[in-house]
């Protein structure tokens, strides 16, 4: 069985994805995208195609041939743009012939058992298996529309869904899968949709099934969903610790005696932490960072090379090579890399200087 995953940048996540696929972007200092494969390969599957743009370098520079996950590692170009999902599994017939196999999608985090979620579908006569949730609020995603238990149809985005039912960022076919790619149309926006896919499926009398997945799932479309994501790691790291009240310190990372460290702390190699500077995991803290007189509270993500010099900093995700010296209170945050954040106090003249490109969102 083979697996596809989505990595064509997209313009969800603004002004983050000016500058960076959103794939790459950290959680607990890891690409999102990392989570996917790990959590592939570990279900048993190794030969996974990778669907980039046309002219990425950036996506196989950092993962390279997929030895790092356990895995083999095809790269599969997407050309025309992005057109949807639909158009994902078009592209990738040639790599995946008449195998059965999985769509992931590469900003997705989903905490569930998925081995046995192929063994399910392998051991089934269905020629689809979509994993779903059930949410309040399931309009931005695909939704299932039931007779009975049985999917009759999935709407992409619907204004009245027809069930509680989201579906994830999880898919399962076999190989009509193809066939059906080859008998949908672009839908109004232009993308040649996965859900139509589904519904040509289950119009044309083959078995579209179902499973709810019991685990955790978020799709990583908006600044709130990165932050439970990045949350959700660093508690599951914090769980899976031996020794929580230990600090997981790499080499070459300096700390002084009047620095407190409190839970399940990772300290990047080459890191400096000095002065009255408390660190209250769980946190990640990158390489070669320089933090002194701060707190560093739960659930933050600090990037390589970020300085922090009086600051306090709780439940955020602060990318790499930022500089941080304000004594205001940094919550709820997401700060991309190289920016700068001082207290407007120490500036001349005072009041507040702003540099902000389009799609940004403050709170003064």
């Amino acid at each position: 069985m083979k697996a596809i995953v989505t990595a064509a940048r997209g313009s969800h996540l603004k002004p983050l994805t000016h500058t960076l696929n959103k794939h790459l972007i950290p959680l607990a200092n890891r690409p999102i995208i990392f989570y996917v494969l790990d959590h592939i390969s570990s279900s048993g599957i190794k030969d996974i195609g990778v669907v980039i743009n046309e002219n990425d370098t950036e996506i196989p520079s950092i993962l390279g041939d997929g030895s790092r996950f356990g895995a083999n590692i095809t790269y599969i170009k997407q050309r025309g743009g992005t057109l949807g999902l639909g158009h994902v599994v078009k592209t990738a017939k040639e790599f995946l012939a008449d195998e059965k196999f999985i769509l992931y999608l590469g900003d997705n985090l989903l905490v569930t058992n998925l081995r046995s979620l192929i063994q399910r579908f392998e051991q089934s006569n269905a020629n689809c298996m979509l994993a779903l949730v059930k949410i309040p609020n399931p309009q931005r995603f695909g939704v299932p529309e039931f007779n009975g238990s049985k999917i009759i149809r999935v709407e992409e985005r619907p204004i009245h869904p027809k069930s509680e039912y989201a579906v994830t960022g999880l898919y399962f076919y076999d190989s009509m899968a193809h066939t059906a790619a080859d008998r949908i149309k672009p839908s109004q926006r232009g993308d040649y949709e996965i859900s139509d896919i589904h519904t040509w499926l289950a119009q044309n009398g083959y078995n579209v099934d179902w499973v709810e997945v019991d685990g955790w799932w978020k799709d990583r479309s908006n600044p709130k969903d990165l932050l439970d994501g990045n949350k959700l790691i660093l508690s599951i790291r914090e769980a899976k610790s031996k020794k929580i009240s230990q600090p997981q310190i790499n080499k070459g990372v300096f700390i002084e005696p009047s620095v407190r460290i409190e839970g399940m702390v990772e300290i990047g190699q080459g890191s400096r932490i000095g002065g009255k500077t408390l660190i209250r995991g769980p946190v990640s803290i990158g390489e070669y960072c320089m933090i002194k007189d701060s707190y560093i509270g739960p659930y933050a993500s600090i990037g390589n090379k970020t300085e922090v010099h009086g600051g306090s900093i709780e439940h955020s995700i602060i990318f790499d090579d930022v500089s941080i010296s304000t004594g205001s209170k940094i919550v709820d945050s997401i700060i991309g890399s190289g920016s700068t954040i001082s207290d407007k106090d120490f500036d001349m003249p005072k009041g507040n200087k702003i540099i902000v490109g389009e799609n940004s969102n403050l709170a003064i």
